[in-house]
């Protein structure tokens, strides 16, 4: 059942489109060819037994409906066809259904577990106007077998409620949502039940009467969901995704079919974003390439390289670089209608200086090489170390993806004197055995993996100790590291664990120097 929506009222700012699907998981089973001749519900367990969650349109017609026991439904329709409900699975396709409604705006919300909140401002001129972009949507969603129930407002919540509640098409907006029963506020069912024994039935009831004796008899929620709704309070939604900073996009009259022509498609799309962040100055580190097919199903190709970049060569190679290494494959299916490149979000780009005689800038090619690595492999398959700011040893530094972080700046020692950490770290530390003049000396000679090291140079000792600000539960003793060198000339980074001596000292070797 479709309704249609006209005309301004509550909000002239902004406008919302909101779908409801009020059959979703009996209809998310339909279009697999389940059950298509019997009557359909979803079952589960409550109060010590089966009963109805959801029914199809068929099984509604015979009385079947939600909170029936299952054996009282089988008592009055034996060929009823009953299968236990599955709410991750209809979750997942209502997301599904959201990213199809990417191709409306970039701001798609979801609400509850059967609908969808658009927010349409500034895109309802792409489509002819707000009724022309409603019904494309319906038409594509029916066309995916599903009951679809629509109505656009000016706030999220009126668009919401409309769509569940009002039958109809809507000529006054205003008048629409006074018209609509208490409970479009979405409130707990003892507020509900509160208001009815009130007299108050409508949302009508409600907007007539001061906001303070309501808050007091029936809860600020109550009041609040009102102001809300009535476009008293100012109300947005929360979109899934954070809107992308700038997006192109490609229609085409007929469904394309063919890989090579959307390629040929992102490819102009990916020289206009290079035209654009360009006169802005700017680059970008993640690309998202997405491919709206004419039967719903939406395909996303993301990349992300190390540094900002706006190469629209660089970009399509990467591209299909992604796409070479997909376990799934794209299958065009009845071909792609619209495609869309964006950029999430807008980075610095400065040109480089080169040096005399350089053709490229060393740093520009390695990041280049990253780049289609971590594109073919996997974003945590290439990884670069970063510096963190502490002085425990083995905190001191983080494997992050390659592409997640430019290249750090790591703290070059001074002109002519030793690093004063390795390079090589043991995890866990390894014991040794030390000898030292006295328990809290330097160490003289060590064993370790069965040789023996005779210390010719040392320096010493660096207390480190825990950072106990973090997490007093997790002090650790203190240790007092010694940078060592033996007769062979090996170097070791080496630790005596402990503030007070026990009678042994216990000793580690934690690294070693190049």
């Amino acid at each position: 059942m479709i309704e249609a929506s006209s005309g301004r009222g509550m909000g002239e700012g902004r406008r919302y489109l909101a779908l409801s699907f009020p059959l979703l998981p009996t209809d998310r089973l339909r279009r697999h060819g389940f059950a298509l001749d019997a009557p359909l519900v979803l079952v589960e367990k409550a109060r010590g037994a089966m009963r109805l969650v959801a029914a199809d349109l068929m099984a509604r017609r015979l009385g079947l409906l939600p909170g029936l026991a299952l054996a009282d439904a089988r008592a009055r329709v034996p060929e009823l066809v009953a299968e236990e409900i599955d709410r991750h699975g209809d979750g997942r396709f209502l997301a599904r259904l959201a990213d199809a409604c990417d191709r409306y705006s970039p701001m798609v919300a979801v609400e509850g577990d059967d609908a969808l909140v658009l927010d349409i401002t500034g895109c309802i001129h792409l489509f002819g106007g707000e009724a022309e972009l409603a019904a494309d949507a319906v038409q594509r969603l029916t066309g995916l077998g599903l009951h679809v129930r629509k109505a656009g407002a000016g706030t999220p919540e009126a668009a919401l409620a409309l769509a569940r509640f009002h039958r109809g098409p809507v000529t006054d907006e205003r008048a629409a949502v006074l018209g609509l029963p208490v409970a479009a506020l979405g409130v707990p069912e003892e507020t509900l039940r509160a208001l009815r024994r009130a007299g108050l039935k409508t949302i009508g009831d409600l907007a007539v009467r001061p906001t303070a004796p309501l808050s007091a008899r029936f809860g600020a929620g109550m009041a609040w969901a009102l102001a809300r709704l009535l476009g008293r309070a100012d109300s947005r939604i929360t979109p899934r995704r954070a809107p992308p900073a700038l997006v192109f996009s490609r229609a085409f009259a007929e469904p394309i079919g063919h890989m090579a022509h959307v390629m040929h498609a992102l490819g102009e799309l990916a020289g206009q974003a290079a035209h654009e962040l360009e006169a802005r100055g700017k680059g970008g580190r993640r690309f998202a390439a997405t491919l709206f097919r004419s039967d719903g199903d939406v395909r996303t190709l993301e990349v992300e390289t190390g540094a900002p970049m706006r190469d629209p060569a660089v970009l399509m190679r990467l591209l299909e670089a992604r796409i070479e290494a997909l376990s799934d494959p794209i299958d065009p299916g009845f071909g792609f209608d619209l495609v869309r490149l964006a950029v999430p979000a807008l980075e610095a780009l400065d040109d480089a200086q080169l040096r005399l005689g350089e053709a490229q800038a060393l740093e520009g090619s390695l990041s280049a090489l990253v780049d289609r690595l971590s594109t073919r492999f996997g974003r945590g398959r290439i990884r670069r170390f970063l510096p963190r700011d502490t002085h425990v040893p083995e905190q001191a530094a983080q494997a992050v993806p390659a592409v997640a972080a430019a290249p750090a700046r790591w703290a070059p020692p001074e002109a002519g004197e030793p690093p004063l950490r390795p390079l090589h770290l043991f995890s866990p530390p390894q014991p040794i055995d030390v000898l030292a003049e006295v328990p809290d000396g330097p160490p003289m000679r060590f064993r370790w993996r069965g040789g023996t090291h005779d210390v010719l140079r040392q320096e010493g000792p660096e207390r480190i100790a825990s950072e106990w600000w973090h997490d007093v539960r997790r002090i650790a003793p203190p240790r007092d590291y010694y940078r060592v060198e033996d007769k062979s000339g090996h170097r070791f980074w080496i630790f005596r664990d402990g503030a007070e001596m026990p009678p042994a000292p216990r000793w580690y070797l934690h690294g070693l120097f190049p």
